[in-house]
């Protein structure tokens, strides 16, 4: 049976360049008709003189693209964005983490599988067309993860033994 993509969700942590606390989680998705995290391999091919190939992919630079993004007022992950362009900021002030939630997988009450990953925000633009004020972003993943599981009601993120 094939599983929904509404069912892999994406909960990506306001708390931009924070101290590293709970997290304010902020579910993608609700304007974007697709998020689908690219992985870029570093594939390096050699050919030997017998005719044969070898392959190794030694590390992945995953990045994800969440275009369009429309600001709405209160909401905390278009906070932190703006506040990021009102500041220019750089560095570690970008850093965050997402969470990738397995709503198909093995619930605990209101808890998921998930695994939460340090990542990184890029701005690409702002401002958009008669739409709404856009702030589309890409996500830099850093490949730290973390297993565990993810409480949607609450929005936290608990640590796998």
């Amino acid at each position: 049976m094939k599983i929904e993509r509404k069912y892999m969700a994406h909960f990506l942590n306001a708390d931009i360049g924070g101290a590293g606390g709970a997290g304010e989680y902020v579910r993608l998705g609700k304007d974007l008709e697709e998020y689908s995290p690219e992985l870029s391999a570093n594939v390096e091919k050699k050919n030997n003189i017998l005719g044969q190939t070898s392959v190794v992919i030694d590390s992945y630079q995953k990045q994800g693209e969440v275009t369009p993004y429309y600001a709405e007022k209160d909401d905390p992950l278009f906070e932190k964005l703006q506040a990021i362009l009102d500041g220019d900021l750089l560095l570690d002030s970008l850093k965050t983490d997402i969470v990738e939630v397995k709503l198909w997988g093995d619930e605990q009450g209101s808890s998921y599988p998930a695994v939460k990953e340090e990542c990184y925000i890029e701005i690409v633009s702002y401002g958009g067309d008669t739409t709404g004020y856009q702030i589309p972003f890409n996500i830099h993943y850093t490949g730290v993860k973390t297993q565990g599981t993810f409480d949607i009601s609450t929005k936290t993120f608990s640590e796998g033994a």
